[in-house]
């Protein structure tokens, strides 16, 4: 699964995807290196894509790549970035964190490149942090995550914590009633939100009737649904994650308990998980994330269309690919507002940095290197697909909130 600087099994993953798409995508990439060249370029600018192609979590990241990788192409396209077309170092990370941080130092070192996107596990970015600030690069981070973390060589284009549990359970609260269960993998980004969960809990007036958290990997839950079936919550708010949600959603049908009868809202479930689990075990279920597939806006139906065009029709995008690819573009906007690749201009650049990604409209705020985000609220259909039914005014990053 996901980060968060506790140990990792072999389902630690954040995401659980079963398409032969994504494996065939994560099949494609040469090992261990990639390196592109646009033909006929007089001189280029370096950057590397840092993801696991290989091991548990290349399952995952792939997909990532492959945005990180359109967005890209499209820039060289267009004119590359100042006349210069992008050289793009694609390494391995290996489901390994010593190897993210060995990966990220030659990146810097040897290949001298101006900006890493990179990283998807918090064990893989906290691995990667004292090497980027020591040689003083650049890291891109596109994975939500739980915050308590800043750094001068990350600008981070995910939401942290805040910015999807506190409008998650407000809405919750006031539309789906105040009895909530809380349920979750046992790391720190799910004990994080849910200390943020309990006291906005708290001040909507409702109630927690229960509270569990499962090793990373664990596929038993028959005992916690007959919990949750004892305490008849209002709500369940998961932040089960990873290969996990495939038992614990088989499991909680198989009970009884069905988008039908049973308001459950997951944090870490998006489209992308979808067909692992089973569209027919998530129907009427909803997502808390800061982009779904189906947004409705221009930017959107371009990145879609051409992500399908480029990797396939049944491929599906997600929140970590937009902001895998919205990354890139950041990058290139503060470069050309700096004019120059440096990184503490590229950094000071990026403050305020307002852009109409897939997600909609996002900006960097002034100083905490995070991004404003849309927090909202869809429902899976019986296709895998999630239509929205709220979404929030952007939302001011706080990644050291008082919990």
């Amino acid at each position: 699964m996901k980060r968060r600087g506790v140990t990792v099994s072999n389902f630690d993953r954040r995401k659980f995807i079963k398409t032969s798409g994504v494996v065939a995508a994560a099949s494609a990439l040469p090992f261990p290196m990639i390196n592109i060249r646009s033909a006929g370029a007089a001189e280029t600018v370096k950057v590397g894509i840092l993801h696991s192609l290989t091991g548990t979590i290349a399952i995952a990241e792939a997909s990532v790549v492959d945005a990180e990788k359109l967005a890209i192409e499209e820039i060289n396209k267009a004119g590359g970035v100042m006349g210069r077309q992008i050289e793009t170092i694609v390494e391995d990370g290996a489901s390994d964190w010593p190897t993210f941080a060995e990966k990220a130092r030659k990146l810097l070192e040897k290949d001298k490149v101006a900006a890493i996107f990179g990283c998807y596990t918090s064990a893989s970015r906290k691995a990667t942090l004292p090497v980027v600030e020591k040689l003083k690069g650049l890291l891109y981070y596109p994975t939500y995550y739980e915050g308590l973390e800043q750094s001068p060589n990350i600008l981070y284009t995910a939401q942290e914590a805040t910015q999807s549990v506190v409008a998650a359970v407000n809405w919750l609260a006031e539309k789906k009633g105040k009895k909530f269960y809380l349920i979750g993998s046992d790391y720190i980004w799910p004990r994080t939100t849910n200390k943020l969960a309990k006291p906005t809990i708290a001040k909507a007036g409702g109630t927690v009737v229960g509270e569990s958290y499962y090793p990373l990997g664990s596929i038993e839950f028959a005992s916690e649904v007959n919990k949750i079936k004892a305490a008849k919550p209002d709500v369940i708010l998961s932040t089960v994650v990873g290969g996990s949600n495939v038992a614990f959603y088989k499991q909680l049908v198989a009970a009884g308990l069905t988008g039908k009868n049973q308001t459950l809202l997951a944090l870490a479930v998006s489209e992308e998980e979808a067909s692992g689990i089973g569209p027919e075990n998530l129907e009427g279920f909803l997502s808390c994330m800061g982009y779904f597939q189906s947004l409705k806006n221009p930017a959107n139906e371009r990145f879609v269309k051409a992500f399908k065009a480029k990797y396939g029709a049944n491929r599906v995008t997600g929140d970590t690919l937009a902001c895998g690819y919205t990354s890139v573009y950041l990058w290139k906007l503060a470069a050309e507002k700096a004019k120059s690749f440096d990184v503490p201009a590229v950094v000071a650049a990026s403050a305020g940095l307002e852009f109409e990604g897939p997600e909609g409209k996002i900006k960097f705020h002034a100083s905490n290197h995070h991004l404003y985000k849309h927090a909202r609220i869809g429902t899976f259909r019986k296709d895998g697909q999630i239509d929205m039914i709220f979404e929030s005014p952007l939302i001011e990053p706080n990644p050291f909130p008082k919990l």
